[in-house]
């Protein structure tokens, strides 16, 4: 069975992820324990009991979000043992991180570093420049085109074939909202996000990530690994470094990178961090894909008969 491992991005975040996995296995304890040596703070203590505001900011939340993933990662290992063959990886915005991580790209501290940094110069970015998020579902990605042009927005996330996110000034959600339901969307959500993300008003964002990168060491996967920006695996470090800059202020091209995967051999997933939200997702994609969910115990249990 080729397998293609997932891995949530910010959102995902709810108070009690990951405690389960650190009360029952050793390896997931001892990932909160090292995670909390590079972050200096108990990690594990925010994540299993809050409050859900301090785990929600984005210095906080996308490390989280990243120890949590590589949790559920070893728990996965713990059941499926040598079954458990990886043929690719990808993840949804912050989530690529922890999936470059799986492939050897970077290490468990430099990740976290990362993304703590990441999440602090996005969260000041959003500061700046109010902004928000628009998910719009029910209409084909042509019209959500037509619809952020006429509302001077930017799409942010292209999920799935019925579901797409716009981005931009918070002004401007507004016409976002009037015009996806002019041009037939069944839906138009606000999101309750901090700002704009993967969108030009997070240029300052990728600026300040680019130099904090320099001191980063990126080596080459050990498996492809699918690009948000491109949808298609990443290449050589060099390239994964520019690209990962480049996703803060990019589209999502999650819809493309998971028929990328697919037409690669991938015939199943694991979802590997808090929630289900990428699962659901590549139902709409890719149906006759098998996806497990593991956010716990049981989750790492029941998946590992994928591989039995």
């Amino acid at each position: 069975m080729s397998t293609m491992l997932l891995f949530p991005g910010q959102g995902a975040q709810a108070v009690g992820m990951g405690r389960e996995l650190a009360e029952g296995l050793d390896e997931c304890r001892a990932l909160f324990a090292r995670a909390g040596e590079v972050l200096g703070f108990d990690l594990l203590k925010l994540c299993a009991e809050g409050p859900i505001e301090e785990l929600t900011k984005s210095d906080v939340a996308q490390p989280a979000i990243f120890a949590v993933s590589r949790a559920a990662r070893a728990a996965l290992a713990h059941f499926a043992g040598d079954k458990l063959q990886v043929a690719g990886a990808a993840g949804h915005s912050l989530g690529e991180w922890a999936a470059l991580h799986e492939a050897g790209v970077v290490s468990f501290e430099d990740a976290l570093r990362v993304l703590r940094a990441r999440g602090r110069f996005m969260q000041e970015a959003c500061e700046a420049t109010p902004g928000g998020m628009l998910t719009i579902i029910g209409l084909p990605l042509d019209k959500v085109q037509e619809v952020a042009q006429a509302s001077g927005l930017e799409v942010a996330n292209l999920n799935s074939p019925v579901q797409t996110v716009l981005s931009g000034h918070a002004d401007r959600i507004a016409a976002g909202e009037t015009a996806a339901k002019a041009a037939g969307a069944k839906r138009a959500l606000r999101l309750t996000v901090a700002g704009a993300f993967h969108s030009s008003l997070m240029r300052p964002a990728a600026d300040r990530l680019a130099e904090f990168l320099q001191d980063v060491e990126f080596r080459p996967p050990a498996f492809p690994v699918w690009s948000n920006v491109t949808g298609k695996p990443h290449g050589e470090p060099a390239d994964i470094r520019r690209r990962m800059v480049d996703q803060v202020v990019s589209s999502v091209r999650w819809t493309d990178g998971v028929g990328d995967m697919v037409a690669a051999g991938m015939t199943a997933g694991c979802e590997c961090g808090p929630g289900t939200v990428l699962a659901g997702l590549v139902k709409r994609i890719a149906s006759d894909v098998p996806i497990a969910s593991i956010f716990d115990l049981a989750g790492a249990q029941e998946a590992a008969k994928l591989f039995s």
